[in-house]
């Protein structure tokens, strides 16, 4: 079964646009596990827009499923990273100003580095992923690398889906089967979405997880956040 991780950053920029303590980071991290979330992820950022690093360690005495950290393995990530040791380290190659995530790794230029970053989580037993295009060189790279997973970065397929699916997907496709071939586990997020979500899981059924916050919390909005997770699972079996 595929795996659903909720990313509740947005819950934070929505908590910290009042700059109190509502909506409950901690509470709904809690909700979403007990509405059927496999798993929580969250991404603080340097400048703690969402995310903060005090909330990576409250939720990490609070998640009982898979805690999934992610970001740019900064010497203050990757410090944060170890004393909280969640199950998953995602490493996103942010500049600090992105708005969002907006590309994955170049492993052939980056090797040594994702080399001696992923050794010391490795080292301390706490699972790596690395975000990364669909492109088959660099999932190639990646293995070389030492990662256990790769994260598949899904906007391209998204913005495609509504006008081709099947061209969408290909790519996809093609560099999931490399990935199994190669002996990485298989992530994947960013604007999955319930529109796109069965397809895209119907077509890569070996999919370890997906990790989906923005148009999940979008959704909860109508839906209310309970049901919202379950329509998401839904999709997810195929």
């Amino acid at each position: 079964m595929i795996r659903l991780s909720v990313n509740i950053n947005k819950i934070a920029t929505l908590r910290n646009a009042r700059g109190g303590n509502q909506p409950d980071l901690t509470k709904v991290a809690i909700d979403c596990e007990k509405f059927g979330a496999q798993g929580i992820t969250v991404h603080p950022r340097p400048d703690e827009r969402h995310i903060r690093y005090n909330d990576v360690r409250q939720l990490k005495g609070v998640v009982t499923t898979e805690f999934n950290i992610e970001g740019n393995p900064t010497p203050e990530f990757v410090d944060l990273v170890l004393k909280n040791k969640p199950n998953q380290v995602t490493l996103v190659p942010d500049d600090p100003a992105q708005l969002t995530s907006d590309h994955g790794w170049d492993t052939i230029k980056n090797k040594q580095f994702l080399i001696e970053v992923i050794g010391k989580f490795k080292n301390a037993g706490i699972r790596t992923s690395i975000f990364i295009d669909a492109d088959m060189k660099l999932i190639e790279g990646a293995a070389k690398t030492g990662t256990d997973r790769i994260e598949l970065y899904t906007e391209s397929y998204a913005l495609k889906y509504p006008v081709n699916p099947n061209e969408a997907i290909a790519p996809f496709i093609q560099a999931a089967k490399l990935a199994k071939e190669l002996g990485l586990g298989l992530n994947a997020g960013h604007d999955l979405s319930l529109v796109n979500l069965n397809y895209f899981a119907k077509k890569i059924p070996w999919l370890d997880e997906v990790s989906i916050g923005h148009a999940l919390i979008c959704d909860s909005l109508y839906y209310g956040l309970e049901n919202t997770i379950q329509l998401y699972l839904r999709e997810l079996k195929v």
